[in-house]
């Protein structure tokens, strides 16, 4: 009898055992689950100045270099630190190879276009430059140097170059200098139509200057800030409503060393004249900044991308966790990317920057 009571004993706690690997089991599984369809910021460990596009199924990455470019390439952005990566512009000449900022690649007439900033080592000599590639795989062929493109008659600073195709005609909107600085420096947008994808066609426009306060802010809170003051206007990025009858220029705003780096807009009707400054209104506000109880500062440099099968959008921005960051120390700012909603009159809604430590969903259709 007592060896019976001992199997029987034996046998349930076996059966209890099993049952607590079983829950273990699906816990683990439904954990794994979790984890391949949600993700957590930042998308790679470092990179300011970050961008990405949506093209044929591949989501193309760029962000600031110091001396060259490179590419990435994957079809899942939430998996950018095992994406396909390869250098893809090395300069040689002395007055263009020097802190390469802002890159982009776009697809055009069936090549590919790679724009960026460089300077000659000196940063107040700036100036806009575009890498073409005739192969239809970015990842093949080779970029060359198609040129500087000339802004202005004077030759200002320019950084930050955007380009965008709107009703048949291509634009470029980018960050620069009214004229050169004295002793206070003013980083304005500015909008030109192109002839060619290396040509302006028209005269420059100014779309804003930094007015108010939240776009001039340069001192940190612990009072650390540049050599001189300076006003910042820049990283202008083209946008356009879900109906296509309003378009967007989000631009960021205040020292990009500061916790105060903030995301501006500039919106006009997609009927208007794109080359006329009355066609815009600017917000008096930022619609993206810095959110110290998320720990996030400094939000800025955005782009937009869809999900795989177009029914979301995503903010993809630079932001740092450390509210000072003085300029000329190691930058801090990382990638990250988190969905956007739209409101009822059909502008984009940014939220606010998200804590590194929330999952979130992947986008729709990976």
């Amino acid at each position: 009898m007592k060896r019976i009571k001992n199997v029987l004993i034996f046998f349930l706690a076996m059966v209890m055992l099993g049952a607590c690997r079983d829950k273990k089991s699906e816990k683990k599984e439904e954990e794994n689950i979790q984890q391949e369809n949600t993700f957590v910021n930042p998308l790679k460990t470092e990179g300011a100045q970050c961008w990405a596009n949506y093209y044929d199924g591949w989501y193309y990455y760029m962000q600031e270099a110091v001396d060259r470019l490179e590419l990435w390439r994957t079809r899942d952005i939430t998996d950018l630190e095992h994406a396909e990566h390869k250098v893809i512009w090395i300069p040689k000449d002395p007055s263009n190879a020097h802190h390469l900022w802002g890159p982009e690649i776009h697809p055009i007439a069936g090549k590919w276009y790679v724009y960026y900033a460089a300077s000659d080592d000196n940063m107040d000599n700036h100036q806009l430059f575009v890498l073409e590639n005739s192969s239809a795989d970015p990842f093949e062929g080779e970029f060359e140097l198609k040129g500087r493109i000339s802004t202005d008659k004077n030759n200002n600073w320019a950084i930050h170059p955007n380009v965008f195709e709107h009703r048949g005609e291509w634009y470029m909107t980018w960050s620069g200098w009214q004229s050169r600085r004295v002793s206070t420096e003013h980083q304005c947008i500015y909008i030109a139509k192109m002839k060619n994808p290396w040509t302006l066609e028209s005269d420059r426009v100014l779309l804003s200057k930094p007015e108010f306060e939240w776009e001039r802010q340069w001192i940190n809170p612990d009072g650390s800030k540049t050599a001189y003051t300076i006003y910042v206007n820049e990283s202008p990025q083209f946008y356009k409503s879900r109906k296509g009858d309003k378009i967007f220029i989000f631009y960021s705003a205040s020292g990009t060393w500061t916790c105060f780096y903030a995301v501006g807009m500039l919106m006009a009707d997609a009927d208007s004249d794109l080359l006329d400054p009355d066609s815009w209104t600017k917000s008096t506000r930022p619609v993206f900044k810095q959110c110290p109880e998320n720990k996030v500062y400094g939000p800025g440099h955005v782009s937009f991308i869809p999900s795989p099968d177009g029914k979301e959008d995503y903010l993809l921005y630079d932001a740092r966790s450390v509210e000072n960051d003085p300029a000329g120390s190691r930058d801090s700012r990382t990638p990250r990317l988190q969905k956007i909603e739209w409101d009822k009159d059909g502008i984009p809604y940014l939220g606010v920057p998200l804590p590194l430590s929330v999952r979130l969903n992947k986008p729709s259709g990976l």
